[in-house]
């Protein structure tokens, strides 16, 4: 199984898991230009995309998905209040798939199962991917990491987890207060503190890759949020750069394949 995040940022979401001849992509918020050029760099084409996942009705995560739809017979899967968001938009003939948080689907031999997050947007969800000996988890666009959220993730080998912000760089920054206190609720985005406590547990229970997702531009850097997560793993014993790897996904770029 591989993971590749095509771009990570609150400008563009989209990420691709491999694993075999099946290829999946989780989100679809830039444009067909960009996903064909990173999957070009892959050695791919969307015409090999076997399935698009789609965890909610943000532009920073479906804006690209009407045109992806037009150039791939890949069927989508979104919850109801995703697919009522984009259906009106979708070429015709495209194949939506409605799912719901908990439930259990394959894509060909890769099964995948949603799981609720909380958001400010109905019908958020997070996904998990599992081939008979890997589970891979992508975690973000959540305000906290509720008991679904842990029940979901754990015992995964890999995961792509949110660290949106730094509190400090937050508060001190130029966004409106109410864009500020949007982020920091139960329904925003994690800080790179609560990133660490889900990486400290996700780590006890098996994960020895994590990729930390959504920065954001303004308030956090890869310097701070690597730096707070890797020291909540270091004091749960976890040897960062030895039994775990941990890195941040570039914001507008393909970044790292990882294989698990």
């Amino acid at each position: 199984m591989r993971i590749t995040t095509l771009a990570s940022s609150s400008s563009g979401n989209c990420a691709l898991l491999s694993h075999g001849g099946t290829h999946i992509l989780i989100d679809a918020g830039i444009s067909l230009k960009r996903i064909r050029a990173a999957l070009n760099r892959l050695g791919l084409s969307p015409g090999d995309i076997s399935a698009v996942l789609v965890t909610h009705l943000h532009g920073d995560h479906i804006s690209g998905l009407p045109r992806l739809a037009g150039n791939t017979n890949a069927r989508i899967y979104a919850t109801r209040e995703t697919i009522d968001s984009v259906a009106v938009n979708m070429p015709a003939g495209t194949e939506l798939e409605i799912i719901a948080p908990g439930m259990e689907f394959y894509v060909r031999d890769t099964a995948v199962q949603a799981f609720g997050t909380s958001h400010d947007a109905a019908g958020s969800v997070g996904f998990v991917v599992a081939s008979e000996t890997r589970k891979f988890a992508l975690v973000t666009d959540l305000g906290i990491v509720t008991q679904e959220v842990l029940s979901a993730v754990r015992g995964a080998d890999a995961a792509v987890i949110e660290a949106n912000h730094d509190p400090v760089m937050l508060r001190d920054g130029i966004y409106p207060a109410a864009v500020k206190q949007r982020i920091a609720s139960d329904r925003g985005h994690l800080s790179n503190a609560a990133c660490g406590e889900l990486a400290r547990q996700l780590t006890e229970s098996g994960a020895r890759t994590l990729i930390l997702a959504h920065l954001s531009p303004g308030n956090n850097t890869p310097e701070l949020a690597i730096g707070e997560v890797g020291a909540a793993l270091s004091r749960a014993g976890a040897v960062v750069g030895g039994d775990v790897r941990l890195s941040a996904a570039p914001l507008h770029e393909v970044g790292d394949t990882y294989e698990i």
